[in-house]
């Protein structure tokens, strides 16, 4: 474990704030909306206050008050944040997070689970937290190289918990880092106490009648996954390289593919991101991706994924699984159940795809819940 502080250059948030700058915009067409894409005039106002109201020095600060550390497995390097709790019997928890997510998703929820009695908590439910930078993304860069699918990720972050001498752990992960915490509960079963998982993607088997058979709120789920648009997925997934020019070289443009995704994914549906997260902690994501140049490295996993990785058998997975579903979730719960040992279901009624962000007090609460009954 190398200790590590983000310390990002002034010559690279001078480059920053020149390019937003000298942007060129494209025209709107009149009358779209949202409805083929982020609208220039709503692009512009988020691009000035990134260049004009937006202190990264600020956010910087409250990602090194704690902890933070690289170290190196399976030659990819590995970046995390290590908070342990004030709570000596704390459980171990390791945190995922998604695309287009980072390390400051949790920011909002580091206080509740590490120190709980702090936060008007039972310090029974105290957790030492984990929180590492997905391999591509942020800080856990450069890429080690092709092949760093969810499976050989799932073994890096297993061996991270054993590298920090946890024995027995628990893991959380939202959007990609619900599809890789599962994983590391079958690579390392005898360590991992359980998961809890939001944001999980279900899927279709294609069983007969496996359709027909949803009925009420999973009726509505595969309506909405029918609906979804898919285009970044498609360009992630296909030409993930050849969009990172574009998105490296021009910070609008990354800020438009990441501002797009928030506002799909967030509730209400009808709303504006910042109406759901504080548009500075967006924009501290979008800054993490920017200044790291990590556009194309973090979508590679989904190449990896999606057209790398050949079908296998499923295997239903056996450690014992929470699942906190959100208004704007599509996770279907006969589908969760085929492929997970679920022991724990909560339907949320309120929130989007970044519920760290979004509603960090639910997410406490069932986090805790659900650990609780596997100490």
């Amino acid at each position: 474990m190398r200790p590590f502080r983000i310390d990002i250059p002034p010559s690279q948030l001078d480059d920053l704030n020149s390019r937003l700058a000298a942007t060129r915009w494209p025209q709107d067409l009149p009358g779209v909306g949202w409805s083929r894409g982020v609208p220039a005039g709503y692009l512009r106002q988020v691009a000035d206050h990134w260049r004009t109201g937006y202190d990264w020095r600020t956010h910087e600060a409250a990602l090194n008050r704690h902890p933070q550390h690289l170290t190196t497995i399976d030659d990819q390097n590995v970046h995390l944040l290590h908070v342990p709790s004030p709570e000596p019997h704390a459980t171990p928890l390791l945190l995922l997070h998604g695309w287009p997510g980072t390390v400051a998703d949790f920011l909002d929820v580091i206080g509740p689970l590490s120190d709980p009695r702090g936060h008007g908590g039972d310090p029974a439910d105290a957790f030492h937290l984990v929180i590492p930078s997905l391999p591509g993304f942020g800080f856990s860069t450069p890429l080690a190289g092709p092949g760093m699918n969810a499976d050989r990720i799932a073994g890096i972050l297993a061996t991270l918990m054993a590298r920090l001498g946890y024995d027995r752990y628990g893991v959380h992960g939202y959007d990609w880092g619900a599809w890789i915490a599962p994983k590391v509960g079958e690579q390392d079963p005898h360590h991992v106490s359980g998961v809890h998982l939001t944001a999980l993607v279900t899927v279709p088997s294609g069983a007969d009648g496996e359709i027909d058979a949803l009925t009420g709120a999973d009726r509505q789920r595969w309506q909405r996954m029918l609906d979804y648009n898919d285009a970044y997925l498609r360009c992630n997934s296909k030409r993930p390289q050849t969009v990172g020019y574009a998105l490296t070289d021009s910070p609008a443009g990354q800020l438009a593919w990441l501002m797009e995704i928030f506002k799909e994914h967030t509730d209400p549906v009808d709303g504006l991101p910042e109406d759901s997260i504080d548009l500075d902690r967006i924009l501290t994501g979008v800054s993490i991706y920017w200044l790291t140049g990590t556009a194309a490295s973090a979508a590679q996993i989904y190449f990896e994924e999606f057209s790398a990785t050949s079908a296998t058998a499923h295997r239903p997975g056996t450690v014992p699984t929470g699942v906190l579903v959100s208004a704007q979730d599509t996770t279907i719960r006969p589908w969760a159940e085929r492929d997970h040992h679920i022991v724990h279901w909560t339907e949320l009624g309120t929130g989007g795809h970044f519920l760290a962000m979004e509603t960090p007090g639910p997410l406490v609460d069932d986090i805790r819940t659900f650990f609780r009954k596997r100490r």
